[in-house]
């Protein structure tokens, strides 16, 4: 490995050692087989957003990985023991390396997962780029807003600041103005809700809709002061040690009350964090079932436990990458929408082939990427204007506040709505 303190621009040093260490210890045999397995057909670049505005060859997927591509055919491909034998070793990770690909890792990548749809070898380029973040906090880099961060959710519960004294508060005001049973820290529950902090901070009237939802349904359910925060930014920064923390809080608290099931709100990452990746990381089974929540709608209006008015406007329905492509979601909201949006209309492309909102994976909270994830919206809106619709409607809080951003900047005349709020606004009591 190369050994090397060459000063990053902010002289602190990049310790190549532990970065190459991370990738090593983490490239298991499904890791080598996708390494090994790339075409370089360029498929990936066509797919992914940031390339299709930028035009830029850096920002093709596959060009992403080539720090991890190097570590593994200088120490784990097949014929790295030969050729080094032979003394013609395969380049080793560089510090320069690390510097010059930290922003495609971590301001051009949302690990959304498009490329991997439309990659001849379903070479997982999410997953990866996780593992090199991964890799680049171990050598002391990273966007250090996206970093602090994730630090401050690992210190008060929140990335955002919401401690629990701060949510208790919030409920407490939005149970009293909005007139609804938010129930706190029960005992016993069958259900726990989760809550991401950019909706009890910016956009608080979605915990309303929650609650409202599930009191119609006649759930027993409940939000814990343990456990509350679903936003993960431990798994967004590569700070595994706060993604652990952050998991291990929900799952505790769910323990704490006995709950058969732990509902995701409308967070799009938080739901593979704990539904898909939770037990790894754990290391242990989880003892209930996770649900998004707008699987839980579907659900409850299927059982005849959600009666809903009809909703006449036009709409179309954003997927958020990590609940439908990536988290295998995509079918519940269709469900909710079927026979009570009277005006829905399908983007194209739709379903797992959407376009990502250009701010997931982390990239909505490091202010470098802003410019190039503007720029994104404006095939967000190319998608909406063809079909007409007056609304584009999400279940991702973090979509939505990526949304929100691009509409304000370019002025934009369309709405943007929460498809959760727009439930609780319809429901039949």
């Amino acid at each position: 490995m190369s050994d090397t303190t060459a000063p990053q621009t902010s002289a602190a040093p990049v310790d190549v050692p532990s970065a190459v260490r991370v990738m090593l210890d983490q490239m298991g045999a499904n890791i080598a087989t996708w390494l090994d397995s790339c075409l370089h057909c360029g498929q990936c670049a066509q797919a992914c957003h940031f390339h299709e505005v930028s035009r830029d060859p850096r920002h093709s997927p596959a060009y992403k990985l080539k720090p991890l591509v190097k570590a593994y055919k200088r120490h784990k491909s097949p014929f790295a023991k030969l050729r080094t034998t032979l003394g013609f070793p395969a380049q080793d990770v560089t510090a320069d390396d690390l510097r010059e690909w930290q922003e495609l890792i971590y301001d051009t990548c949302t690990m959304c997962g498009r490329c991997t749809v439309v990659c001849p070898m379903g070479i997982d380029t999410a997953s990866l780029v996780g593992l090199t973040r991964t890799a680049m906090v171990a050598a002391g880099l990273g966007p250090p807003d996206l970093l602090a961060t994730a630090d401050r959710s690992a210190e008060v519960g929140s990335p955002l600041g919401m401690t629990p004294d701060t949510l208790e508060d919030r409920i407490e005001w939005l149970a009293d103005d909005y007139e609804v049973d938010i129930p706190l820290d029960k005992d016993k529950a069958r259900v726990l809700l989760t809550v991401s902090s950019i909706e009890a901070m910016k956009y608080p009237q979605s915990i309303v809709a929650m609650a409202r939802i599930l009191n119609h349904a006649g759930e027993d359910w409940t939000f814990s002061t343990k456990g509350y925060e679903a936003t993960n930014f431990g798994m967004l920064s590569g700070k595994s040690d706060v993604a652990a923390k952050m998991l291990g809080r929900i799952v505790n608290a769910a323990e704490s009350v006995g709950a058969e099931l732990v509902i995701i709100p409308e967070c799009g990452h938080a739901y593979g964090a704990l539904r898909w990746t939770g037990a790894k990381i754990l290391g242990r089974a989880l003892p209930f079932a996770v649900q998004h929540i707008t699987e839980y709608l579907a659900d409850a209006k299927a059982a005849g436990k959600l009666k809903l008015k009809p909703f006449a406007e036009s709409i179309t329905y954003h997927d958020p990458c990590q609940v439908s492509r990536r988290g295998g979601a995509t079918q519940a909201p269709r469900d909710i929408l079927a026979g009570f949006a009277q005006d829905f209309r399908e983007m194209a492309p739709t379903g797992n082939a959407n376009w990502c909102c250009g701010g997931g994976g982390g990239v909505a909270a490091i202010e470098s990427a802003t410019d190039l994830r503007l720029k994104v919206f404006g095939i967000k809106m190319d998608q909406v204007a063809e079909t007409g619709a007056d609304t584009m409607v999400s279940a991702c809080a973090n979509c939505r506040q990526s949304l929100d951003a691009g509409k304000e900047h370019f002025g934009w005349d369309k709405d943007i709505a929460s498809l959760v709020e727009i439930v609780a606004d319809h429901l039949d009591e």
